[in-house]
């Protein structure tokens, strides 16, 4: 879903006739995508430090 909506969001932006409400509703799709891809990160570990290597 976030890949489709960089695109969906790439050409809105391009465009100059776009309405508050499609923005809105744009903005409110792209912070569910985030949520989620932080979600999946968080699960697979991406916020956990990395051990240190014995010298």
């Amino acid at each position: 879903m976030a890949a489709a909506l960089l695109g969906h969001a790439r050409a809105m932006l391009d465009e100059r006739q776009v309405s508050d409400g499609e923005l809105r509703f744009l903005a409110e799709r792209l912070v569910e995508a985030l949520r989620d891809v932080l979600r999946i990160a968080e699960s697979r570990g991406a916020g956990q430090s990395v051990p240190e290597e014995p010298e």
